[in-house]
């Protein structure tokens, strides 16, 4: 559900911008997050009266609201450079990076698949792009914005499960996001009433939906999913913004860049299926 909605989104953070600034956009649908979230968050307040966010989860928290600030704001930029399908896949590299940072960062043992899904996650790219010469500063940010992305995955998980209060951690990265990008744009943007009326819809849906309800399903959801796993679900979002793009606003791929999103997708698949197949088949086998 949530990769549905969020590719869904990637049509509406496009559509935007013949409106919004980046800034303005962002902030305003962030705040309307957290608005729908709001009564959600005080109900898992008195549901799980017990469940406290104590002093050790602040960092956390703080690693979150900061990662996932500046993951959007990279994405939300980069959509004004390149088109929604190159935006909806080269955003889920993530899912490749969050078992390596994994495993660089907190020690942990990804699968050996992760190499090779790696190797063509890069061909992927190349292949998307036309080739090296191609990719423009727009696929350059989404792919910084990535790596905020799976920082966010791994730490919104940690969180989660350990004050057992997702929802709320929710509301306040919205918060966080909403407050820092408003406060931003009053210095590089300019607000007018008419410019909000005609993106009333995009607002709605990603603030809403995309923001209110989706992230709110990976908060919640993270407390049972592992990070590499989350990344392998959410990472369904490059599908659907691919086919939201070619619905909506009509945009096509080339045969060389259809095959640089199968690759990606591909080795998206490999990295989560791949080592579920291999342990059916070991015990098969005979040791």
């Amino acid at each position: 559900m949530a990769g549905f909605i969020w590719g869904m989104a990637f049509v509406t953070q496009s559509t935007a911008m013949e409106s919004l600034g980046p800034l303005q956009f962002t902030g305003l649908r962030f705040l309307l997050a957290a608005i729908v979230v709001f009564p959600f968050a005080l109900r898992e307040r008195r549901i799980h009266s017990t469940k406290k966010i104590q002093k050790a989860h602040w960092p956390m928290i703080l690693i979150v609201c900061v990662c996932f600030t500046i993951g959007t704001v990279l994405q939300q930029l980069g959509i004004l450079i390149t088109s929604v399908t190159n935006a909806g896949f080269l955003t889920a590299v993530y899912v490749i990076l969050t078992p390596m940072l994994v495993r660089v960062f907190f020690k942990g043992q990804p699968h050996f698949l992760v190499w090779p899904a790696s190797l063509l996650t890069l061909a992927g790219i190349y292949m998307l792009g036309g080739g090296l010469t191609a990719l423009n500063m727009g696929d350059a940010l989404m792919l910084i914005c990535a790596v905020f992305w799976s920082f966010q995955v791994i730490y919104m998980g940690k969180a989660a499960i350990s004050s057992g209060r997702p929802i709320t951690i929710a509301a306040m990265q919205f918060t966080f996001i909403g407050v820092t990008t408003v406060i931003i744009s009053f210095f590089y943007e300019t607000y007018t009433l008419q410019a909000i009326q005609d993106a009333w819809f995009e607002i709605f849906f990603a603030g809403a939906l995309s923001g209110g309800v989706a992230f709110t399903i990976q908060a919640f959801a993270q407390q049972w999913t592992a990070p590499s796993d989350a990344a392998i679900m959410l990472s369904s979002e490059a599908l659907f913004a691919a086919l939201a793009a070619a619905f909506f606003l009509g945009e096509r791929l080339s045969g060389t860049g259809l095959l640089g999103c199968m690759l990606i997708f591909a080795s998206i698949l490999l990295v989560e299926v791949g080592p579920h197949f291999i342990n059916a088949w070991r015990k098969k086998v005979p040791q």
